[in-house]
């Protein structure tokens, strides 16, 4: 490929382009400029100018209109395809189609959300797949936003709290509140628990990554008799189903996992507060492929979406 002349291409714009594609097209001035809602001293103007870049008289006149000259009509189907591609290129794509443009989309959330919603959310992907198919990160929150900011991470999930959301757009995705899980058949639990016998009992508790700390739930963690720390929630509530154990967890996982591991959910002893999980993605730039995963993980989550499936 041949060096670009960057002294010519800075003296082309696409105004001139289409002055001399409407000039080969009607082989008159006047129609030109009616077509192109100029004045005919501007496509005058503007032909001197490609007279002048091309080196070439482009139109002579003759008693029928103007007559291209050989150049001119060398040039025709190049300006048309120079044209065709500045307006694909400007052009912003408004919608997304996954039946037929393939993707990964990735999606940057705790484990506890997404052994929430990556079931549902692979049920509404599935009538694409294997086009579209999504992949799942567990990163801390200042990782998540900078994969976000970059574009590695398409929509992310999580609480945030005191995450700089600088170029990031935030909405509320759900609320929850914290409980305490046992199993069902728990010797000594049947549907409530006091603050006394949840300190007199073993714990378990999920630590990586978990954006949950015994600290957030009571005053005092050296009061709790922790039995064992695990990586990942539903491992905790897996050791709770076969063990006299307790987890203190989020609602929402714990009632998703309670019918399968045969748990039973209480409420804390003392007052819950409710924390928000909120979504994020990237603020500048629309891309109508991440609206459109945005609407399918809320649409998992259970919320209303403003496009349909």
């Amino acid at each position: 490929m041949s060096d670009i002349d960057i002294a010519k291409i800075r003296r082309l714009d696409g105004a001139l382009l289409l002055v001399l594609r409407e000039l080969l097209r009607c082989r008159s001035a006047t129609e030109a400029a009616r077509r192109l809602n100029l004045s005919q001293s501007a496509i005058s103007h503007s032909l001197k100018r490609l007279r002048d870049l091309f080196q070439d008289p482009l139109f002579v006149r003759r008693s029928h209109g103007l007559e291209p000259t050989r150049r001119a009509q060398a040039l025709a189907p190049r300006i048309d395809a120079l044209l065709e591609l500045a307006s694909e290129t400007l052009d912003v794509e408004d919608s997304y189609d996954p039946t037929t443009t393939p993707r990964t989309f990735n999606l940057a959330a705790p484990e506890f959300v997404t052994a929430l919603i990556a079931a549902p959310l692979l049920r509404l992907l599935g009538p694409y797949a294997p086009r579209v198919p999504f992949a799942c990160r567990h990163l801390s929150p200042e990782a998540t936003a900078d994969g976000l900011r970059r574009g590695e991470i398409d929509v992310a999930l999580g609480r945030f709290e005191t995450l700089d959301v600088g170029g990031l757009s935030r909405q509320p995705a759900f609320e929850d509140r914290y409980c305490i899980v046992a199993r069902r058949d728990h010797p000594r639990l049947r549907g409530a628990i006091s603050e006394a016998e949840y300190l007199k009992m073993d714990h378990v508790w999920a630590s990586s990554g978990s954006e949950v700390h015994p600290d957030d739930l009571y005053s005092d963690y050296s009061l709790f008799r922790t039995a064992a720390e695990v990586p990942h929630w539903l491992t905790a509530l897996a050791l709770v189903s076969v063990t006299d154990v307790l987890a203190t967890c989020p609602r929402r996982l714990a009632q998703s996992q309670a019918e399968v591991l045969r748990l039973q959910v209480l409420d804390t002893p003392w007052e819950s507060p409710p924390f928000t999980v909120f979504a994020l993605r990237r603020a500048e730039g629309r891309d109508p492929g991440v609206d459109w995963f945005m609407a399918r993980v809320l649409e998992a989550i259970g919320l209303p979406t403003p496009d349909g499936p």
